[in-house]
């Protein structure tokens, strides 16, 4: 089998997965929160070498498995967010005493507020599956977007030294096709303003491309191409969710910081 015919396979499946759980909700989706932000702190200690530190490696990873145990039985109470700032660092302050940094708490960190966003984002509302529909939209018409753009028009690279195949047309070109989809969205839902998701994509297809640039520079100062082979054709959890997970954390964060009392999601799609 080829390589192209294991990425369209395994993005057809995982389309699946994900768009199913995301219809579910409530527990279902809490469960592909929990999965993604564990697969990417393995992934994380895996490739940055944490794991070879047993007693750094254990301490991260107890902490991690109460968070998102926590996440998984209460769901939706921000103080787990506390808890995941308290744990990673904790895990910062035992790696620096060990020598080796705090890599294994940023990675924690990274992990666990993926998860927690996904998971808060969703909830159980349709308001919520809204956000989830919108937030896709925008991260892969940024993603798929500034591709093709790039490399239908070239020009300056947008970070040579960390990806060299990304251009600045390219990005401008996932910005706009980003604001296209979050209008459509809109639309879509009826009740919602395609100003407000039009203006809020801006930021978030930039983020998302932010992300996909750290992760980016994460593998490549590690000197690996992908951040494991759990997906066929794909390479890692990390490779696929780089901006979606940042793009979901902005938002989460964007919604504690904007609108913590309506909630993010009846705020973006009432009724």
């Amino acid at each position: 089998m080829s390589n192209l015919q294991q990425r369209v396979i395994s993005a057809i499946i995982l389309a699946a997965i994900v768009l199913s759980l995301t219809w579910f909700g409530g527990l279902p989706f809490r469960l592909l929160a929990v999965a993604i932000g564990a697969l990417v702190f393995y992934e994380w200690t895996t490739v940055s070498g944490v794991a070879k530190d047993r007693p750094l490696w254990m301490a991260a990873w107890t902490l991690v498995a109460l968070v998102l145990a926590a996440l998984i039985w209460s769901g939706f109470g921000h103080w787990i967010l506390a808890g995941a700032v308290a744990a990673s660092a904790a895990v910062i302050l035992f790696g620096a005493l060990r020598g080796q940094g705090g890599e294994a708490g940023g990675g924690m960190f990274y992990a666990l507020l993926a998860a927690i966003a996904l998971a808060q984002l969703r909830g159980d509302a349709t308001s919520g599956l809204w956000v989830m529909i919108y937030l896709f939209a925008v991260v892969w018409a940024t993603d798929i977007f500034a591709y093709f753009v790039g490399r239908a028009i070239g020009g300056p690279k947008l970070a040579p030294s960390i990806s060299p195949g990304k251009t600045w047309s390219g990005a401008v070109g996932g910005v706009v096709f980003a604001v296209l989809a979050a209008i459509a969205v809109a639309l879509a839902h009826g009740g919602a303003s395609p100003l407000l998701l039009a203006l809020l994509a801006v930021p978030l297809s930039i983020v998302s491309q932010a992300g996909d640039l750290f992760e980016s520079r994460f593998k490549r100062r590690h000197g690996v191409k992908d951040s494991s082979r759990l997906i066929p054709g794909h390479g890692g959890v990390m490779d696929r969710v780089d901006g979606l997970v940042v793009a979901a954390a902005a938002l989460y964060l964007a919604g504690l910081t904007f609108w913590s009392g309506a909630g993010t999601a009846a705020t973006l799609f009432p009724g």
